[in-house]
């Protein structure tokens, strides 16, 4: 593989980040288009980058190190279905989920897989939601509690808040991921073992936190109903794993399959999305896909200089691994989108947070950015001050909306001046003598000035990318996804590094299996070091 450091771009890209850079202040006012020259337009939403750090010969040679990377030609391996991640020697096929299908040998093979498990999913949906499914009491399913952890817990939980308001509430949601016995002990608190259906979502149907949680799930219900027949009717599966399912109870008829070339992070295309299809209503569903869809058809056609997954992806590497700008702060200004910062965590982390190229070399250069946020407005009243006068510069995507999802009369226009106020303020700032300036104006003495002057001052030349959408729908929504999963893609071609595995994830977890064991027999081996071993010792003695 190439080593990217030895291309002619990046070396440019390499002695642009040295150069004093003229303040994003200064590039707007010397160039009036700047907008329009640095942002784009894509299905449901406008990206603007013109915020950042960039000039035309920067952004010429970031255009030209996603050609030198071969872009087009590895996006066009991945919907191709060829097995691009190569340490698990897959497919990365979560675009097939959408429609957006492989032309390959098998694809027909694929599009039938998936058209099949969509058409599974509309059928239960239809049986839930009409009150065809009963309980093992004749009663109808009024509460879902869907039990999974990271990509089969972030995306559906992400989802259904996100589009709550479109709901027609026949069916109430509830998420477990947490192992930590407090979340599933609410959760089971508050519904009704006759009328309560839940999803286990695991594609082993091994994974400890959710198995652990499936059979808490799982005894309450006996418990309730006296008779482990309940189980089928009361418990669906998404998996790969029927002799694991079909052991824990479960009809296998009910379970929703999974496959090796969907990754976790990207699957709630997938029977994943079963409880979106459950909450919302499988057409609502048909639409995220559909959005996402229309996303992978701009990244699929659009040359690189204005196809906004590219440029997303462009901007980061620039930010991260050249101006080495290491956090990223993700703020939608929409209480839709309040945990759109977590999903995009782990999206983004968990994809490219590697230190080894493709070929298992050690990198010398930052991949991905510590990703982290709030939504907007609460964020202002909470850490802004770091992110306008802090000594670290954190880069910022502002996401909002032209219409809200509720009109309530004249909120949105307040929450909208924001998103457009604390970007220009992040980019330009106010000087020294501004301040001075405005302090005279107010009839302070000159020795007060001094006292207070410096502290007022905000440096700007924060970079900050806007995202607008015209609504938030679900149509919109799936853009919006899509668009980041497409930047996070991008990003690994540049970076060169696979990011469809997690190996960081597997370590603790094949540790805590043995500490499991330890704590449970009230034994510690001699392996491990003295502060593991003193906070266990702790641990057993005071529990």
């Amino acid at each position: 593989m190439d080593d990217r450091t030895s291309l002619d771009n990046w070396q440019k890209l390499i002695t642009y980040a040295k150069s004093n850079l003229p303040h994003l202040a200064t590039m707007f006012a010397e160039d009036p288009v700047r907008f329009d020259k640095y942002s784009v337009q894509a299905p449901h939403l406008l990206f603007d980058y013109s915020k950042n750090l960039i000039n035309s010969d920067i952004f010429n040679a970031l255009t030209g190190l996603a050609s030198e990377c071969r872009v087009e030609e590895w996006r066009d391996k991945m919907f191709t279905g060829d097995h691009i991640n190569n340490t698990e020697d897959r497919a990365v096929l979560h675009t097939a989920l959408r429609a957006s299908a492989p032309i390959n040998a098998n694809s027909d093979e694929i599009n039938s897989q998936v058209q099949q498990s969509l058409d599974k999913i509309e059928r239960f949906t239809q049986q839930v939601r009409s009150g065809q499914w009963l309980g093992y009491s004749n009663e109808k399913i009024t509460d879902v509690v869907s039990i999974g952890i990271g990509g089969s817990n972030l995306g559906p939980l992400m989802v259904t808040e996100a589009l709550n308001s479109y709901a027609d509430q026949q069916l109430q949601m509830h998420y477990v991921s947490n192992v930590d016995g407090v979340q599933i002990a609410d959760v089971l608190a508050s519904v009704n073992p006759e009328t309560t259906l839940f999803i286990i979502a695991s594609k082993t149907f091994t994974t400890s936190e959710t198995m652990t949680n499936a059979t808490t799930a799982v005894n309450w219900l006996i418990d309730a109903a006296n008779d482990k027949e309940a189980i089928a009717k009361h418990f669906v599966a998404v998996s790969t794993n029927t002799e694991k399912v079909t052991a824990f109870g479960i009809d296998p008829d009910n379970m929703f399959t999974m496959w090796d070339w969907v990754g976790g992070r990207f699957s709630l295309w997938s029977a994943i999305g079963l409880p979106i299809s459950l909450y919302l209503g499988f057409d609502a569903f048909k639409q995220l896909l559909a959005g996402a869809k229309a996303m992978d058809e701009h990244f699929l056609q659009a040359p690189l200089a204005v196809n906004a997954p590219v440029i997303m992806a462009l901007v980061a590497v620039w930010n991260c691994s050249f101006l080495k700008l290491t956090s990223q702060a993700i703020l939608p200004y929409d209480q839709c989108l309040h945990r759109l910062p977590a999903y995009l965590q782990q999206a983004e982390m968990e994809s490219n947070g590697k230190s080894v190229d493709r070929d298992g070399k050690k990198l010398t250069y930052n991949t991905v950015a510590g990703l982290w946020g709030e939504v907007g407005i609460n964020g202002q009243h909470a850490f802004y001050q770091y992110l306008h006068q802090g000594n670290t510069i954190v880069p910022a995507d502002f996401i909002g909306s032209v219409k809200p999802v509720v009109e309530v009369d004249g909120h949105h226009n307040t929450l909208m001046s924001n998103f457009f106020a604390q970007t220009e303020a992040l980019m330009k700032g106010v000087s020294l003598s501004q301040v001075e300036e405005q302090l005279a104006s107010q009839g302070l003495s000159d020795q007060r000035i001094e006292q207070l002057a410096q502290h007022k001052v905000h440096d700007g030349n924060r970079p900050t990318n806007s995202i607008l959408l015209n609504q938030i729908t679900p149509e919109s929504l799936g853009a919006l996804i899509a668009l980041y999963e497409h930047k996070i893609f991008v990003q690994g071609v540049i970076l060169n590094i696979n990011s469809f595995d997690q190996w960081g994830v597997e370590l603790g977890k094949v540790l805590a299996k043995g500490i499991e064991q330890e704590l449970d027999q009230n034994q510690l081996s001699d392996d491990h070091d003295s502060s593991t071993t003193g906070l266990m010792s702790y641990y057993l003695a005071n529990r």
